[in-house]
């Protein structure tokens, strides 16, 4: 499977195409993923327009199974971070069949 495109070559196509300082959108991006992690701990979900969305949800707990012996395992209840695709970046990249 092809490797997606590296930070620093998307911190080069974007300053170049933004006219900024490699460094500025470093920094940008940065500021950005540090707003994400802080606004989706505080209130539980963080849009990125177009993109998609980071959502806080809560897990239950369950019954799971080793799957080394099969033995039945209970599984704690915890709280993870899930990433819900825009529609609009859904339909771009796999649109819909008619």
């Amino acid at each position: 499977m092809a490797k997606g495109i590296t930070k620093t070559a998307l911190i080069r196509s974007m300053a170049e195409k933004t006219e900024l300082s490699s460094k500025q959108v470093g920094t940008f991006f940065t500021l950005l993923a540090d707003t994400a992690v802080k606004e989706t701990k505080k209130n539980g979900e963080f849009t990125i327009p177009g993109i998609g969305k980071l959502v806080k949800a809560e897990r239950k707990a369950r019954l799971g199974r080793n799957p080394q012996t099969g033995e039945q395992i209970k599984i704690k209840a915890k709280t993870v971070v899930k990433f819900r695709v825009a529609k609009v970046a859904k339909d771009t990249i796999a649109p819909p069949k008619k």
